[in-house]
């Protein structure tokens, strides 16, 4: 079992650059693999990115692809979102997801989730 808390979330302008952390708790984090989604109002759940148990391996949405970095840091239990050149269309609710079994797009994967962060992005 593991709990993930989101934070980092907030209005920001167009072009600006923000950060995200999902901090783990409940087991050690390294034997997860990790991920972001968002979801607009609306909108389905998009898969943003995700990285593997070790940080090797990363993937992204070709939404986001070039302009968002994912990354962990398994002696904190956390991961992270760094988000540039941000978009309209990138306001979402920003959620942190933890997978026993496996990594990559698919949302059925992660059996953990987190509350969300909100991230709005306006002129």
């Amino acid at each position: 079992q593991v709990q993930l808390v989101e934070s980092g979330g907030r209005s920001v302008q167009i072009g600006a650059s923000l950060g995200l952390s999902c901090v783990a708790s409940g087991r050690t984090v390294s034997t997860y693999a990790m991920a972001w989604y968002r979801q607009a109002p609306g909108k389905e759940r998009e898969f943003v990115a995700a990285i593997s148990r070790d940080g090797a391996a990363t993937a992204y949405g070709d939404s986001v692809k070039d302009r968002f970095i994912i990354a962990r840091l398994n002696a904190r239990n956390e991961m992270f979102l760094t988000m540039h050149r941000l978009k309209p269309e990138d306001t979402a609710v920003y959620y942190c997801a933890a997978s026993s079994t496996t990594w990559g797009r698919d949302a059925a994967d992660y059996e953990y989730w987190g509350q969300g962060t909100q991230v709005t992005v306006s002129s």
